[in-house]
């Protein structure tokens, strides 16, 4: 289908999301919202695609943030409506796909933009990337799941410190304390990703699915017994039969 604010790009086992917006700098409305969990949802339901990158259009920014024009007016019924609708349509939908999303950082990743590249499973930035949680500067806090995965990042202490002062902080600080993985030029930053996305296409699909979800429940207290539980399941599996079976011959295994 064709979308008005977004791009999607299907190369081979890739798929990649770029937000288009860059008279916003990228920053997230409903209809971007919408538009990118649609795009999702399509890539969830298409076998040919193993990995899905999420970038921003130009070299100024990722996400700047929430399109705030659209909810300066509102009260505490629209405004909790709003921070639950973009949870469930699109944050929470990213963290729980079966097929991992990285997040190519590339400039400006702030408030519902960080929050974005959070949700993310993987996170590598353009050496230009500035992130932060501004919210509390406009009376407010992080409403779609800043507050919630920030800590997990990066530990409560820092997580306070970004929150509570309002500071954005460089790609460099990021990679230091564990926000993105790895840090490029804004010229290498698509490659590099994609070459992380290639090697990730290679490997076991359904494999990397229970990964996904085992981590996710990782400080939960069914975190150990579904890792057993999955471990157990794939032994059943195809992609377990033909990795094992091209182990033992001394060859690449064929997912």
């Amino acid at each position: 289908m064709s979308y008005e604010n977004i791009l999607l790009k299907k190369e081979d086992k890739l798929s990649i999301i770029t937000i288009n917006r860059p008279e916003s700098l990228n920053a997230l409305n409903a209809k971007t919202i919408q538009e990118i969990s649609t795009a999702l949802d399509e890539l969830n339901s298409d076998n040919s695609c193993r990995v899905i990158i999420l970038t921003g259009s130009g070299e100024k920014s990722f996400v700047a943030g929430a399109d705030i024009k659209e909810f300066s007016d509102f009260r505490q019924e629209k405004a909790e409506e709003l921070a639950r609708n973009g949870q469930n349509t699109l944050f929470n939908k990213i963290e729980n796909m079966s097929k991992p999303v990285i997040a190519a950082v590339n400039g400006f990743a702030l408030g519902g933009g960080l929050e974005l590249a959070m949700a993310c499973h993987i996170r590598y930035a353009s050496d230009n990337a500035r992130l932060g949680l501004p919210e509390v500067t406009l009376g407010l806090i992080p409403g779609y799941g800043g507050t919630q995965r920030l800590p997990k990042l990066v530990g409560k202490g820092i997580a306070n410190e970004m929150i509570f002062s309002a500071k954005m902080i460089p790609a460099q600080k990021a990679k230091e304390i564990g926000l993105v993985n790895e840090v490029y030029s804004i010229e290498e930053l698509l490659t590099k990703t994609k070459e992380l996305a290639n090697t990730i296409a290679n490997n076991s699909p359904m494999a990397i699915s229970k990964a996904i979800n085992a981590v996710n429940l990782s400080d939960t207290e069914k975190g150990f017994e579904t890792e057993i539980k999955y471990f157990g399941e794939l032994f059943e599996m195809e992609d377990k039969k033909e990795g094992v079976t091209a182990f033992l011959e001394k060859r690449k295994p064929n997912f």
